[in-house]
């Protein structure tokens, strides 16, 4: 790759090497038995797409540590957005959300492989369970065949194991704080830093940054840089899962009111709002959530954006935003980076949390 940071150039490479990977994979799922075929489609169908952040950061990662370009280190950096594809296939499943890329989820797409089994819904979320654990430990064996060094990847194993915990951490956070009594913005930034903002930006951040020999100074700011950055693009997902358009996210945009989830868009709403608004956001909460109707689900959801708008929530999670982007942008200028890591990183972070879909 030229020094200069080219996004397009990048997520091309990162792309092909996904491609041939799970290419490769459902290959060898398939030789097994013919009738894994809905199954290797459904994960080569969840690496189809995708900005390749996650990507992104790990390579800048390891340029940031004074490292050249490098095949295998984009190999390695791709294990991060299968980490990311099992993220999704379990996240979809968890919230029962009906798209994902403007196409069915995994475990929707999965039913009508399994039309003529004794519980259908049943058997296609199982399926798609096993697929989102497939393409986890696909994550791994891309990572420890990428060609590097085993000293090299030796240095993030640690790290792995770390994101692991923590991704499992936020979603289960989530889970038990959907639908609370009285959504808390404290507890929805927590799960917004566990589900999210470090597998997103610091972990895969650090995991290029200790490969590459990262000493403890540079470890210290891809942390200061990556968690409020991350936060950052979790709190814009947040704000475009109401208020995006469908057509540019390729989700519903009722998802969360019908899921009840703790967002800190909701929980900002819950803090700005008196107790007959708190009264409103109950009933149209409890009913979206009971409705199977996505007529009255989108009804719920259009209330609920208005009680927002009128309590501007969303603009206090724009300032949340954008303060954590200045957060970022500020360690990053600490650092005293390379040119192209200073230039590629202070890129990412605007086109992480400033985005439409």
């Amino acid at each position: 790759m030229p020094e200069g940071w080219e996004p397009g150039a990048f997520k091309a490479r990162v792309d092909q090497v996904l491609h041939r990977f799970a290419a490769g994979e459902a290959d060898q799922l398939t030789a097994i038995d013919g009738s894994l075929g809905p199954v290797a489609e459904a994960v080569e169908t969840a690496v189809a797409d995708g900005k390749r952040l996650r990507a992104a950061f790990c390579y800048w990662g390891w340029r940031a540590a004074g490292q050249p370009d490098s095949d295998a280190l984009v190999r390695a950096a791709a294990s991060m957005e299968l980490v990311h594809a099992a993220a999704v296939v379990h996240d979809d499943l968890i919230d029962d959300s009906p798209l994902r890329h403007g196409r069915p989820t995994t475990h929707l797409a999965l039913r009508e492989e399994v039309r003529d089994h004794p519980e259908p819904t049943l058997a296609a979320r199982s399926l798609a369970m096993l697929a989102g654990d497939l393409l986890m430990s696909m994550a791994g064996q891309l990572f420890v065949t990428s060609g590097l060094p085993a000293a090299y990847l030796g240095r993030a194993r640690p790290l792995w194991a770390a994101l692991a915990r923590e991704l499992v951490a936020g979603e289960c956070l989530e889970i038990l704080h959907t639908g609370a009594a009285a959504p808390d913005t404290a507890v929805s930034l927590k799960v917004v830093r566990y589900k999210t903002a470090k597998y997103t930006v610091e972990q895969p951040l650090l995991i290029g940054a200790l490969m590459g020999g990262a000493g403890e100074r540079l470890r210290a700011g891809c942390s200061a840089y990556g968690l409020p950055l991350g936060e950052a693009f979790q709190l814009r997902d947040d704000l475009l899962g109401l208020f995006g358009d469908p057509v540019l996210t390729g989700k519903d945009g009722s998802d969360d009111v019908r899921g009840y989830r703790p967002t800190a868009l909701l929980a900002e709403t819950w803090r700005l709002a008196g107790e007959e608004d708190r009264a409103r956001l109950r009933t149209l909460l409890a009913a979206g959530a009971e409705t199977d109707a996505a007529s009255d689900t989108a009804d719920s959801a259009d209330a609920v954006r208005d009680v927002m708008r009128r309590l501007k929530a969303p603009d206090r999670i724009e300032a949340m935003i954008t303060a954590r982007v200045a957060e970022a942008l500020h360690a990053l200028d600490e650092l005293d980076l390379p040119g192209p890591a200073a230039t590629a990183l202070t890129g990412l972070a605007h086109s992480a949390a400033v985005r439409r879909s």
